[in-house]
């Protein structure tokens, strides 16, 4: 497996290979990532080239946010990549992606980027949308592999993608838990074996609110602060808990495919998760 750290580099090994698959992704991997990188082989075959990228960008961090903790461990994660089928990585510094202050930014439309993650975290579609514009410039994959951990995150970049007439198919891939039901996520690193136990709790959660929806209940205002006082009352800081259609995140209605999605605080650790309906 190659590992690239500078784009003039990666752009000439990459000229006529193909074709390409792509993961992004900011390291500290698990079995998530893994996952994400094995769909992209399947998607491109042996003869194609799989290529992920490691890189923490400072766009999507809001100043009180985790970037300088986040937990950088290239090594690490090269050996996980080659063992999971992975090509290439391309795990540039900042000077390399941003040579100069990134005055050119994309902005997702604020009906999809600025409700649930955008309301809490501002900008962050905005960080989001600008360093995947520019690796897909970089890499110029047909493929890209996005997790639905991060569910309104994939739904912003394969709008973007269709909006800016991109030639690259956006793949989605199932959320990775662990045993127990936990969605894996790089920031359940920051919690204890205790905490671990307890962030059970929020995928319970969004299970009880898809089954009253199911049951026939329809006041969501209600069944939304109920579920957002069951974290409460558990000692978390919830966000959001929320029930919205999967195709734009917009009002649940019937007969519609749903999806219930939450974002809380347990200790100094911020979790999300979703589930579909």
């Amino acid at each position: 497996m190659q590992i690239h750290h500078d784009i003039p580099a990666l752009r000439a090994a990459l000229q006529g290979r193909g074709p390409i698959a792509f993961v992004p992704t900011m390291g500290n991997l698990h079995d998530g990532h893994l996952a994400l990188v094995r769909q992209a082989r399947a998607a491109v075959g042996p003869q194609g080239l799989v290529v992920a990228s490691i890189f923490v960008n400072r766009l999507q961090f809001a100043p009180h946010e985790d970037f300088d903790r986040y937990p950088r461990t290239l090594a690490r994660d090269a050996e996980l990549l080659d063992g999971a089928g992975c090509d290439w990585v391309f795990a540039p510094d900042e000077a390399a992606m941003y040579p100069e202050p990134q005055g050119y930014k994309v902005h997702p439309p604020a009906e999809l980027a600025d409700i649930l993650e955008g309301h809490f975290r501002p900008g962050f579609f905005v960080g989001v949308c600008t360093v995947v514009a520019k690796l897909f410039n970089i890499v110029q994959p047909q493929v890209a592999v996005f997790g639905k951990k991060d569910y309104q995150q994939l739904m912003v970049i394969r709008r973007m993608v269709a909006q800016m007439a991109l030639p690259i198919e956006i793949l989605a891939g199932e959320t990775e838990r662990s045993p127990q039901g936990l969605a894996l996520s790089s920031r359940n690193g920051y919690l204890s074996e205790t905490q671990k136990q307890q962030a059970l709790l929020l995928s319970r959660t969004l299970k009880q609110l898809i089954a009253r929806w199911q049951a026939g209940e329809r006041d969501l205002a209600v069944l939304e602060e109920d579920a957002m006082q069951a974290l409460r009352h558990a000692g978390w800081q919830p966000d959001y808990v929320t029930l919205r259609r999967q195709h734009d995140l917009g009002e649940a209605r019937d007969g519609e495919p749903l999806v219930a999605l939450g974002a809380a605080r347990l200790g100094a650790t911020r979790l999300i998760d979703n589930l579909e309906a």
